[in-house]
C-alpha cells in the first residue's frame, strides 16, 4: 500500500517535453506555472487566487468552483480563453439569472454537497443552461466558504453559467487563513460600500426557494447526475429498481470532494469504523485536492487514520475521477 503518493514518474517522464514547454512559455510570458503534484487546478485557483467580487475565465467545465468565495468564474472553451489572453473583448449571450434563497440550517449529516444535490434533483442537468445560479438568503451565511465552492462546482451537473454567492463572514475567514489577509480586507470595504451582495429589489428569471432543515444526506445517480434520491429512501429505490446492492470502490477527492473539509469528514468517518473494527473491504482511494491540503493532513494525522481502515491516499490530482484508474476487476459488465 502506498501513501502520500508522489506524481507518478512515469506519467512525469512520458509527458516530460510538454510540460517543459509550458514551464518555458510560463517564464518567458510571466505567466505562474504548477507543476505535476501540485494538485487540482480548481483548488489552487480557490487557495491562490479567487477573490470575491472578480470576473475569471478558465478553460475546464468546473471552473465555477472559484465561485465559492463569491466571484464569477466561468467554464469556456480554447478560443474564447485565446480572446481574452489577447485582449479581445469577451462575448457571452447575456444569462438568465436563477434566484436559490436559501432559509435555515443544514442538520445531522447534511451537507453543502446534499444541497446542490438536492437542487439537481429539482432544477435537472438542464435546468441551469444558459443561467447564472445567485444564491442569497440568511443560509448562505452558515456554510463555509469549501461548502460553497462545492455548491457552484456542481452547477456545472445543471448546465449553469456558473454560480456565486454574497460576500460571507466564512469567505473571510477562509481568505485570512490562506494568506490573504489583504484581500480580505479589501473585500470588506466593497460591502461597507454596498457591493458584494445582491442588489436592492433584485429581480431573477425564476426563483427557487429551499429550507436547509429539510435536507437529508443525498445520493445522486446512477446514469444521471440529476436522479436525487433521499438516503432515508435509497435502499428502497434499489429494490424497486431491481439493481445490484453492492458497493464496488469508495473514492474520495476530485475537485468537487478534496478539501480539508471534505477530507476531515471522512477521517472522522474512519476513526468511526477503526473503533467499531473495520476494516474496507473494497478499494478505498482518496486524493488530495492540492499539496497544501495533502500536506495539512498528514500533519493533522489525518493520512494515518486513513491508511489504518485500508486507504490509499493517492497524488494531488483529479485521480479516478477522470479515469485515471486502471480497473480491470469490472471489466465488462455493467455499470
Amino acid at each position: 500500500m502506498r501513501l502520500n503518493t508522489p506524481p507518478p514518474q512515469r506519467s512525469i517522464a512520458s509527458n516530460k517535453e510538454v510540460f517543459d514547454f509550458l514551464e518555458s512559455a510560463a517564464k518567458k510570458y510571466g505567466i505562474e506555472f504548477w507543476k505535476p503534484g501540485s494538485g487540482i487546478i480548481h483548488q489552487i485557483v480557490l487557495e491562490n487566487y479567487a477573490a470575491p467580487g472578480m470576473l475569471m475565465l478558465g478553460t475546464d467545465s468546473h471552473t465555477p468552483n472559484a465561485g465559492g468565495l463569491g466571484m464569477l468564474a466561468i467554464g469556456v472553451g480554447g478560443a474564447d480563453a485565446v480572446d481574452a489572453m489577447t485582449g479581445t473583448p469577451w462575448e457571452l449571450k447575456a444569462p438568465k439569472v436563477i434566484g436559490i434563497h436559501l432559509k435555515g440550517q443544514l442538520s445531522g449529516w447534511a451537507t453543502p454537497k446534499d444541497l446542490i444535490l438536492h437542487i439537481a434533483g429539482k432544477l435537472t442537468v438542464r435546468g441551469g443552461t444558459g443561467a447564472i445560479l445567485e444564491y442569497h438568503g440568511p443560509g448562505v451565511h452558515s456554510q463555509s466558504c469549501t461548502g460553497l465552492a462545492t455548491i457552484a462546482n456542481m452547477g456545472a451537473e445543471l448546465g449553469a453559467t456558473t454560480s456565486t454567492f454574497p460576500y460571507t463572514e466564512a469567505m473571510r475567514n477562509y481568505l485570512i487563513a490562506t494568506g490573504r489577509a489583504p484581500v480580505a480586507r479589501a473585500a470588506d470595504e466593497a460591502k461597507k460600500k454596498g457591493f458584494l451582495e445582491r442588489d436592492e429589489g433584485a429581480e431573477w428569471d425564476d426563483l427557487v426557494e429551499i429550507d436547509l432543515s429539510t435536507l437529508e444526506p443525498t445520493i445522486n445517480g446512477p446514469f444521471t447526475p440529476d436522479l436525487a434520491t433521499p438516503l432515508s429512501k435509497f435502499g428502497s429505490f434499489i429494490k424497486e429498481q431491481g439493481w445490484k446492492d453492492e458497493l464496488t470502490a469508495g473514492l474520495i477527492g476530485s475537485c468537487t470532494n478534496s478539501s480539508y473539509e471534505d477530507m476531515s469528514r471522512v477521517t472522522s468517518l474512519a476513526k468511526q469504523a477503526k473503533a467499531a473494527g473495520l476494516q474496507a473491504k473494497v478499494p478505498f482511494l482518496c486524493t488530495p485536492g492540492s499539496e497544501q491540503i495533502r500536506a495539512t493532513i498528514e500533519r493533522d494525522g489525518f493520512t494515518e487514520v486513513l491508511q489504518d481502515v485500508g486507504a490509499v491516499v493517492l497524488a494531488n490530482a483529479c485521480g479516478p475521477c477522470i479515469g485515471q484508474w486502471k480497473r480491470e476487476e469490472y471489466k465488462g459488465e455493467e455499470n
